[in-house]
Protein backbone atom coordinates (compact mmCIF):
# COMPACT_ATOMS: atom_id res chain seq x y z
CA UNK A 1 0.00 0.00 0.00
CA UNK A 2 1.77 3.84 -0.91
CA UNK A 3 1.36 6.07 2.11
CA UNK A 4 1.24 9.28 1.02
CA UNK A 5 3.47 11.67 3.17
CA UNK A 6 2.77 15.29 2.83
CA UNK A 7 6.09 17.89 3.59
CA UNK A 8 4.94 20.86 5.60
CA UNK A 9 7.94 22.81 3.58
CA UNK A 10 11.62 22.19 3.08
CA UNK A 11 13.62 22.86 5.84
CA UNK A 12 16.71 22.09 7.26
CA UNK A 13 15.29 21.20 10.79
CA UNK A 14 13.45 18.73 8.92
CA UNK A 15 16.36 16.49 7.96
CA UNK A 16 14.93 13.39 9.88
CA UNK A 17 12.12 12.93 8.06
CA UNK A 18 14.34 12.90 4.88
CA UNK A 19 17.18 10.95 6.16
CA UNK A 20 14.66 8.26 7.02
CA UNK A 21 13.79 7.77 3.28
CA UNK A 22 17.41 8.24 1.89
CA UNK A 23 18.47 5.17 4.67
CA UNK A 24 15.93 3.03 2.99
CA UNK A 25 14.18 3.20 6.87
CA UNK A 26 10.41 2.77 5.42
CA UNK A 27 11.62 0.16 2.39
CA UNK A 28 12.84 -1.55 5.49
CA UNK A 29 9.72 -1.83 7.62
CA UNK A 30 8.06 -2.87 4.11
CA UNK A 31 6.53 0.67 3.49
CA UNK A 32 5.88 2.57 0.56
CA UNK A 33 6.09 6.22 1.58
CA UNK A 34 5.84 8.39 -1.40
CA UNK A 35 6.69 12.09 -0.35
CA UNK A 36 4.56 15.09 -1.78
CA UNK A 37 5.31 18.71 -1.42
CA UNK A 38 3.33 21.13 -0.05
CA UNK A 39 2.02 24.22 -1.56
CA UNK A 40 2.69 26.53 1.78
CA UNK A 41 2.98 25.58 5.36
CA UNK A 42 -0.10 24.82 6.72
CA UNK A 43 -2.04 23.89 3.86
CA UNK A 44 -1.61 20.26 4.06
CA UNK A 45 -4.13 19.69 6.60
CA UNK A 46 -6.63 20.03 3.89
CA UNK A 47 -4.93 17.68 2.27
CA UNK A 48 -5.86 15.70 5.35
CA UNK A 49 -9.47 16.26 5.35
CA UNK A 50 -10.16 15.62 1.86
CA UNK A 51 -8.33 12.27 1.32
CA UNK A 52 -5.71 13.48 -0.84
CA UNK A 53 -2.77 12.71 1.60
CA UNK A 54 -2.86 10.29 4.35
CA UNK A 55 -0.45 11.94 6.93
CA UNK A 56 1.98 15.12 6.83
CA UNK A 57 4.37 16.06 9.28
CA UNK A 58 3.95 19.90 11.18
CA UNK A 59 3.51 21.60 14.54
CA UNK A 60 0.92 20.25 16.91
CA UNK A 61 -0.36 23.66 16.78
CA UNK A 62 -2.44 22.49 14.33
CA UNK A 63 -4.51 20.21 16.51
CA UNK A 64 -4.67 22.65 19.12
CA UNK A 65 -6.00 24.66 16.80
CA UNK A 66 -8.61 22.23 16.13
CA UNK A 67 -9.38 21.57 19.34
CA UNK A 68 -10.40 25.20 19.52
CA UNK A 69 -13.17 25.50 17.16
CA UNK A 70 -16.58 24.17 17.48
CA UNK A 71 -16.67 21.28 15.26
CA UNK A 72 -13.04 21.32 14.25
CA UNK A 73 -11.46 19.06 12.27
CA UNK A 74 -10.38 15.38 13.63
CA UNK A 75 -6.92 15.73 13.79
CA UNK A 76 -4.05 13.93 15.58
CA UNK A 77 -0.72 14.09 16.38
CA UNK A 78 1.73 11.37 16.71
CA UNK A 79 5.66 10.53 16.42
CA UNK A 80 7.50 13.58 17.93
CA UNK A 81 10.57 14.44 15.98
CA UNK A 82 11.51 18.37 16.42
CA UNK A 83 11.13 18.17 20.54
CA UNK A 84 12.97 21.87 21.08
CA UNK A 85 11.88 25.01 19.31
CA UNK A 86 14.94 25.61 15.99
CA UNK A 87 14.69 29.71 16.06
CA UNK A 88 17.55 31.95 16.63
CA UNK A 89 17.79 35.25 17.36
CA UNK A 90 20.91 36.85 15.38
CA UNK A 91 22.48 39.85 16.17
CA UNK A 92 24.29 42.19 13.91
CA UNK A 93 27.75 42.53 14.61
CA UNK A 94 29.13 44.50 17.55
CA UNK A 95 25.73 44.25 19.29
CA UNK A 96 27.58 43.05 22.40
CA UNK A 97 26.34 41.15 25.24
CA UNK A 98 22.89 40.36 24.66
CA UNK A 99 19.88 39.29 26.93
CA UNK A 100 15.78 38.82 25.68
CA UNK A 101 15.25 41.47 27.80
CA UNK A 102 17.37 44.25 25.91
CA UNK A 103 14.78 43.09 22.81
CA UNK A 104 12.44 46.02 24.57
CA UNK A 105 15.18 48.96 23.24
CA UNK A 106 16.68 47.04 20.24
CA UNK A 107 15.03 46.86 16.52
CA UNK A 108 13.72 43.61 15.62
CA UNK A 109 12.43 41.96 12.70
CA UNK A 110 10.59 38.20 13.28
CA UNK A 111 9.42 35.32 10.93
CA UNK A 112 6.62 36.12 8.96
CA UNK A 113 6.66 32.77 6.89
CA UNK A 114 4.71 30.93 10.34
CA UNK A 115 3.38 31.77 13.19
CA UNK A 116 5.19 29.32 15.75
CA UNK A 117 8.33 31.05 16.32
CA UNK A 118 6.48 34.37 16.98
CA UNK A 119 4.09 33.43 19.48
CA UNK A 120 6.52 31.13 21.39
CA UNK A 121 9.18 33.95 21.78
CA UNK A 122 6.48 36.46 22.59
CA UNK A 123 5.72 34.16 25.68
CA UNK A 124 9.04 33.95 26.11
CA UNK A 125 9.41 37.98 26.76
CA UNK A 126 6.14 37.64 28.79
CA UNK A 127 7.81 35.44 31.05
CA UNK A 128 10.66 38.36 31.12
CA UNK A 129 8.45 41.07 32.00
CA UNK A 130 8.15 42.36 28.45
CA UNK A 131 5.35 43.21 26.74
CA UNK A 132 5.67 42.00 23.22
CA UNK A 133 3.23 44.55 21.94
CA UNK A 134 5.62 47.34 22.62
CA UNK A 135 8.58 46.25 20.82
CA UNK A 136 10.22 48.04 17.60
CA UNK A 137 9.38 45.27 15.59
CA UNK A 138 9.31 44.58 11.97
CA UNK A 139 6.49 41.59 10.98
CA UNK A 140 6.01 41.22 7.20
CA UNK A 141 9.50 40.29 5.65
CA UNK A 142 11.34 36.86 4.99
CA UNK A 143 14.03 35.65 6.60
CA UNK A 144 16.29 36.16 3.43
CA UNK A 145 15.28 39.88 3.68
CA UNK A 146 16.39 40.31 7.16
CA UNK A 147 19.39 38.51 6.48
CA UNK A 148 20.00 41.23 3.84
CA UNK A 149 18.43 44.23 6.03
CA UNK A 150 20.75 42.57 8.89
CA UNK A 151 23.72 43.23 6.50
CA UNK A 152 22.67 46.77 5.81
CA UNK A 153 22.18 47.23 9.49
CA UNK A 154 18.92 48.23 9.10
CA UNK A 155 17.84 45.76 12.21
CA UNK A 156 19.66 44.98 15.07
CA UNK A 157 18.04 41.27 15.86
CA UNK A 158 16.66 39.15 13.36
CA UNK A 159 15.05 35.77 14.13
CA UNK A 160 15.69 33.00 11.96
CA UNK A 161 16.25 29.40 11.31
CA UNK A 162 19.21 27.22 9.65
CA UNK A 163 20.80 27.96 6.93
CA UNK A 164 20.17 31.37 7.84
CA UNK A 165 21.56 31.82 10.78
CA UNK A 166 24.83 29.69 9.67
CA UNK A 167 25.45 32.26 6.75
CA UNK A 168 25.06 35.18 8.81
CA UNK A 169 27.92 33.31 10.99
CA UNK A 170 29.90 32.58 7.74
CA UNK A 171 29.18 35.62 5.57
CA UNK A 172 30.14 37.65 9.04
CA UNK A 173 27.03 39.84 8.57
CA UNK A 174 25.81 38.68 12.59
CA UNK A 175 26.23 36.16 15.45
CA UNK A 176 23.98 33.91 17.34
CA UNK A 177 22.77 35.74 20.38
CA UNK A 178 20.05 33.43 21.47
CA UNK A 179 18.59 29.94 20.58
CA UNK A 180 15.48 29.54 21.25
CA UNK A 181 15.85 25.56 22.04
CA UNK A 182 17.44 27.11 25.54
CA UNK A 183 13.49 27.32 26.87
CA UNK A 184 14.26 23.62 26.58
CA UNK A 185 10.89 21.31 25.58
CA UNK A 186 8.66 22.58 23.05
CA UNK A 187 7.16 20.13 21.07
CA UNK A 188 7.38 21.62 17.28
CA UNK A 189 7.01 18.94 14.71
CA UNK A 190 4.91 15.49 14.91
CA UNK A 191 3.63 13.59 12.32
CA UNK A 192 -0.23 14.85 11.55
CA UNK A 193 -3.34 12.43 10.59
CA UNK A 194 -7.38 12.68 10.60
CA UNK A 195 -9.15 10.42 13.20
CA UNK A 196 -10.41 8.66 10.51
CA UNK A 197 -6.91 7.83 9.00
CA UNK A 198 -5.44 6.36 12.05
CA UNK A 199 -7.94 3.79 12.71
CA UNK A 200 -7.72 2.72 8.61
CA UNK A 201 -3.90 3.03 8.43
CA UNK A 202 -2.46 2.64 12.69
CA UNK A 203 -0.72 -0.50 11.42
CA UNK A 204 1.15 1.32 8.82
CA UNK A 205 1.67 4.75 10.73
CA UNK A 206 2.86 2.61 13.55
CA UNK A 207 5.67 1.13 11.64
CA UNK A 208 6.35 4.81 9.98
CA UNK A 209 7.03 5.72 13.81
CA UNK A 210 9.35 2.73 13.83
CA UNK A 211 11.58 3.71 11.17
CA UNK A 212 11.62 6.91 12.05
CA UNK A 213 12.96 6.14 15.48
CA UNK A 214 15.60 4.04 13.47
CA UNK A 215 16.96 7.40 11.91
CA UNK A 216 16.99 8.89 15.50
CA UNK A 217 19.04 6.16 16.72
CA UNK A 218 21.02 6.59 13.89
CA UNK A 219 22.02 10.24 13.90
CA UNK A 220 23.29 9.72 17.08
CA UNK A 221 26.10 7.41 16.02
CA UNK A 222 26.85 10.08 13.39
CA UNK A 223 28.44 13.22 12.35
CA UNK A 224 26.63 16.43 11.05
CA UNK A 225 29.10 15.75 8.28
CA UNK A 226 27.16 12.52 7.73
CA UNK A 227 23.61 13.42 7.92
CA UNK A 228 24.58 16.51 5.32
CA UNK A 229 26.21 13.56 3.04
CA UNK A 230 22.88 11.73 3.26
CA UNK A 231 20.32 14.72 2.69
CA UNK A 232 22.14 17.11 0.63
CA UNK A 233 20.15 16.31 -2.45
CA UNK A 234 17.11 18.09 -0.62
CA UNK A 235 18.89 21.47 -0.10
CA UNK A 236 21.21 22.19 -3.47
CA UNK A 237 21.17 25.90 -3.22
CA UNK A 238 22.41 25.72 0.82
CA UNK A 239 26.50 25.49 0.74
CA UNK A 240 27.63 22.57 2.39
CA UNK A 241 29.65 23.85 5.09
CA UNK A 242 26.61 25.81 6.30
CA UNK A 243 24.68 22.28 6.16
CA UNK A 244 26.94 20.87 8.28
CA UNK A 245 27.47 23.98 10.69
CA UNK A 246 23.80 23.94 10.76
CA UNK A 247 23.08 20.01 11.87
CA UNK A 248 26.03 20.22 14.29
CA UNK A 249 24.48 22.68 16.05
CA UNK A 250 20.94 21.69 16.16
CA UNK A 251 22.70 18.18 17.66
CA UNK A 252 24.82 20.35 19.96
CA UNK A 253 20.96 21.31 21.00
CA UNK A 254 19.48 18.27 21.68
CA UNK A 255 17.16 19.45 18.69
CA UNK A 256 15.46 16.23 17.85
CA UNK A 257 13.83 13.59 19.76
CA UNK A 258 16.06 10.74 21.41
CA UNK A 259 12.71 8.99 20.87
CA UNK A 260 9.46 9.02 19.35
CA UNK A 261 6.86 9.96 21.93
CA UNK A 262 4.90 13.04 21.95
CA UNK A 263 6.50 14.74 25.44
CA UNK A 264 3.68 15.97 27.77
CA UNK A 265 5.72 18.37 28.73
CA UNK A 266 6.56 19.69 25.52
CA UNK A 267 3.36 19.80 24.78
CA UNK A 268 2.42 22.16 27.38
CA UNK A 269 4.67 24.78 27.04
CA UNK A 270 3.65 24.75 23.67
CA UNK A 271 0.04 24.84 24.31
CA UNK A 272 0.37 28.01 27.15
CA UNK A 273 2.84 29.78 24.46
CA UNK A 274 0.02 29.45 21.92
CA UNK A 275 -2.80 30.50 24.19
CA UNK A 276 -0.54 33.63 25.50
CA UNK A 277 -0.33 34.84 22.02
CA UNK A 278 -3.80 34.97 21.46
CA UNK A 279 -4.05 31.53 18.73
CA UNK A 280 -6.03 29.50 21.02
CA UNK A 281 -8.43 30.32 23.25
CA UNK A 282 -8.00 27.15 26.24
CA UNK A 283 -4.48 25.11 26.66
CA UNK A 284 -6.32 21.51 25.07
CA UNK A 285 -6.43 18.38 26.92
CA UNK A 286 -3.17 15.89 25.44
CA UNK A 287 -4.99 12.86 25.66
CA UNK A 288 -7.55 14.40 23.12
CA UNK A 289 -5.14 15.46 20.88
CA UNK A 290 -1.95 12.81 20.58
CA UNK A 291 -2.51 9.21 19.66
CA UNK A 292 -0.06 6.13 20.52
CA UNK A 293 0.09 4.29 17.23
Amino acid sequence: MIIRLSENFRAVFYAPFYATIELGHYRDAGLDVRLLASPAPGTAAGGLLDGTIDVTWGGPMRVMKARNEPGGPPLLCFCEVVRKDPFYLVGRRGLGDFRLQDLARLKLASVSEVPTPWLCLQHDLREQGIDPGRLDRISDRTMAQNLEALGRGEIDVAQMFEPYAAMAVRQGIGEIVHAASARGLTSYTTLLATRPAVERLGGEFGAMRSAIGRTLAWLVGHSAAELAEVVAAYFPDVAREDLVAAFHRYREAGLWSSDTGVTREGFQRLAVSLQSGGFIARVPDYDDCVVDV
